[in-house]
């Protein structure tokens, strides 16, 4: 598709274009890529056969390899996902703010495209669609880099997109793919100043932490989740048990699964057996703390570096604390500010939690498996926003927008 500077020259004028479409064909045309995917269900699941097969030769994890994989189903999901966003509301043009100045100069703020987003992501092609779909429905052009281990995916969805677009007169630069999967092209797309409005990574804590350190674009941080769980000693041990079988093995690959088990010293010889009774039908393996390894026999001992680790995997670790505060600044240390939970019975406990724990999103007796766009009723998530400015938590359509002054007067000027 040309190098990463002549993609983004053109997703840079696409965007144009993209910005002006009204909602009927922003959703029109979302509607028509939703349908051409599951039309061409075959051809892109014989691609993404060849990044499986490339994977099971490479020795991809088993959780990995699940990120990666397409289905009839998953691609049906990923088609109504589509068209749930373009059955939202459309936040372009949305009026916030309205006032007259005390020159007699009308003021409107309203809410306008952010202009061309890049992302670059890892073994997810779901995220090729959720991405674009997004951006399109929210004026803007995107700039796609995935991972090696998706390209033959990714390549098939982004030609479906584009031949829509096309089909449509609508520029198909609105929707880009680098298919250079070097570490070169992405620092690239991170250097294009002018030409990228903002850059989003998705994936693990490395490839944040480059784009993060390296990008002379702005970046929204995203992403990375060591989230735990924490089993008070007010907890209902029956809630406990099922919120943590959920928070860790419904889908351990994504980074709203839990990394990490925290449970209060009063309940943990009552609690932790039956815990890793219910663990052992998914193969978890634990690793504890001391008092964790003097209840639980043959586990593996927890290191410093296992509690700071996104394992994206049927790993968990273990660790008894004494209080709630201890429980707290264990969190506040090793987490990366996306999810946490803990179960209680007690509000108060509750409360201090959630107030307390620096997070983007925090639970009391539930899963922290539905931080999630659409779970949060904003349809499918751009990403997982960890920062505190301007986007927090899921990122839907509202927060790939910007604003714009509208400024009408009848021949003001000022002194």
């Amino acid at each position: 598709m040309g190098t990463v500077q002549s993609l983004a020259e053109g997703a840079k004028l696409a965007s144009r274009q993209v910005a002006l479409l009204t909602t009927e064909q922003k959703n029109d045309l979302i509607y028509k890529i939703a349908n051409a995917l599951e039309e061409n269900a075959s051809m892109i699941l014989a691609e993404n056969r060849r990044d499986l097969d490339a994977a099971e030769q490479n020795g991809l994890r088993v959780a990995m390899i699940d990120r990666l994989r397409l289905t009839e189903t998953r691609i049906h999901d990923m088609a109504n996902g589509a068209r749930e966003v373009a059955e939202l509301p459309d936040p372009i043009g949305e009026v916030l703010e309205k006032r007259t100045l005390t020159s007699g100069v009308n003021l409107v703020k309203k809410r306008v495209p952010l202009g061309v987003i890049g992302i670059i992501f890892e073994a997810r092609p779901n995220v090729t669609l959720d991405a674009s779909v997004l951006c399109l429905k929210s004026g803007n052009a995107t700039v796609l880099r995935g991972g090696k281990e998706a390209i033959y995916s990714n390549r098939a969805i982004v030609s479906v997109m584009r031949d829509v677009l096309s089909q449509n007169r609508v520029d198909p630069n609105a929707v880009c793919l680098v298919t250079d999967t070097s570490r070169d092209s992405a620092n690239e797309l991170m250097s294009l100043k002018g030409l990228i409005d903002v850059l989003i990574p998705r994936g693990g804590a490395g490839l944040i932490h480059s784009v993060v350190e390296n990008a002379r674009v702005p970046v929204i941080e995203t992403g990375a989740g060591n989230c735990h769980l924490y089993i008070d000693r007010e907890a209902d041990l029956p809630c406990g048990v099922k919120v943590a079988v959920n928070a860790k093995c419904s889908r351990p690959s994504v980074c709203n699964a839990i990394e990490t088990l925290l449970v209060h010293e009063d309940i943990a010889k009552e609690f932790l057996p039956v815990m890793q009774n219910a663990l052992s039908e998914y193969n978890v393996e634990l690793r504890g703390c001391p008092k964790t390894c003097e209840i639980l026999s043959n586990i593996t001992p927890a290191t410093a570096e296992d509690y700071a680790t996104e394992y994206n995997d049927y790993i968990l670790t273990v660790r008894v604390v004494s209080s709630l505060k201890d429980a707290v600044d264990h969190i506040n240390r090793f987490g990366t500010l996306h999810s946490e939970a803990i179960i209680t019975k007690n509000l108060q406990t509750a409360e201090t939690f959630m107030n307390t724990v620096d997070a983007a999103a925090v639970y009391v007796n539930a899963s922290t498996r539905f931080t999630d766009g659409f779970e949060f009723g904003l349809g499918a998530e751009i990403g997982i926003s960890t920062q505190k400015m301007h986007a927090r938590g899921p990122m839907g359509l509202r927060e790939l927008t910007s604003c714009k002054y509208y400024l009408y007067g009848s021949g003001q000027t000022r002194d």
